[in-house]
């Protein structure tokens, strides 16, 4: 596998930092994968990941999205990620799309999209869905309850009182808070996250990862998590498009997969025709970094040859 870097600027001068994984034989790649990562954790991490696509021939690319990684551009905008932030870390996913596009006219184009990245993503395909041929979603959910409304609310006073910049604890326990309760007795703070142990402690080593984002961050980002399950909006999402749901069945993001099998159920009913759900028995939140994350890869893999399979009959057709 071969790995590069590089950096595109955006409308407000954001300098958005890119990986790309490549396979040895690149020009023989069947497909591109682009992966939107999850909420405070850096691109980085999905390099395992990579590995094993670009050995199954897929080419990766994956960005820091605004107020992550090197995308931030010192440790005091990581979790800042300016006004109307999450419709432009929507937009930005479209630039890379694009560029990618004019490096390989010729491949299709997936989205994998963990987490936060699943709801980024879940925008994207009801306004951008014709640049790409499939979505996987993973540790995702469907509508939220009045405890949505709530946290709008009280992120709006926030900010309004203290500035978008402003960090809180209690907003941020609001909204992962409750995520360890269920793991008792508890090791760390984040053993939501995975089962794995050391997986567990890398993340919290990582000084890219589990910080505290700013008031700004939670308003757009509860706002994005009212508008992606409007019904007008879900409805722009061509039918046509396949769509793979994974997630554990212990990950409390998917609300233990109740949330999941709901999101699949509302997909369905607006006719969407190609959409496939799997849920992991006692798997926890990053699946990539689960005790089980090679039966993961290996379905994700077995999804995207499955996909690409259809896309080139379709041409042929």
């Amino acid at each position: 596998m071969l790995t590069n870097t590089f950096t595109f600027t955006d409308p407000q001068r954001v300098h958005v930092y890119v990986y790309c994984w490549t396979p040895e034989n690149a020009n023989e790649a069947k497909g591109v994968v682009q992966i939107a990562h999850g909420m405070t954790e850096t691109a980085r991490r999905y390099e395992q990941f990579a590995e094993a696509l670009t050995s199954a021939g897929y080419i990766v690319y994956a960005n820091d999205h605004r107020g992550h990684g090197k995308t931030a551009a010192c440790e005091e905008d990581l979790g800042y990620v300016g006004e109307d932030g999450f419709n432009w870390m929507v937009r930005n996913m479209v630039q890379l799309t694009e560029i990618i596009q004019k490096n390989h006219e010729q491949l299709p184009i997936y989205l994998f999209a963990h987490s936060m990245g699943s709801f980024l993503a879940q925008q994207y395909i009801s306004e951008h869905a014709s640049h790409i041929n499939g979505v996987i979603l993973c540790g995702s959910n469907g509508p939220r309850g009045p405890e949505l409304l709530a946290g709008v609310g009280v992120a709006n006073l926030l900010s309004g009182v203290r500035g978008s910049r402003h960090r809180s604890s209690f907003i941020d326990k609001m909204a992962f808070g409750a995520y360890n309760r269920k793991f008792n007795p508890s090791r760390t703070p984040y053993d939501w996250l995975s089962r794995d142990e050391k997986e567990v402690d890398k993340y919290i080593a990582d000084p890219h990862c589990g910080f505290l984002s700013t008031v700004g961050f939670y308003r757009d980002f509860f706002k994005l998590l009212r508008h992606i399950h409007r019904p007008e909006t879900m409805e722009r999402i061509p039918k046509g498009l396949p769509i793979f749901l994974i997630a554990g069945d212990a990950d409390p993001v998917g609300m233990y997969g109740k949330g999941v099998h709901n999101l699949a159920d509302l997909y369905r009913r607006i006719n969407l025709k190609h959409v496939e759900c799997t849920l992991y028995p006692d798997a926890r939140h990053e699946l990539l970094n689960e005790t089980n994350r090679e039966e993961v890869t290996a379905d994700c893999i077995d999804w995207l040859d499955r996909v690409v399979q259809n896309h080139g009959q379709q041409q042929l057709e």
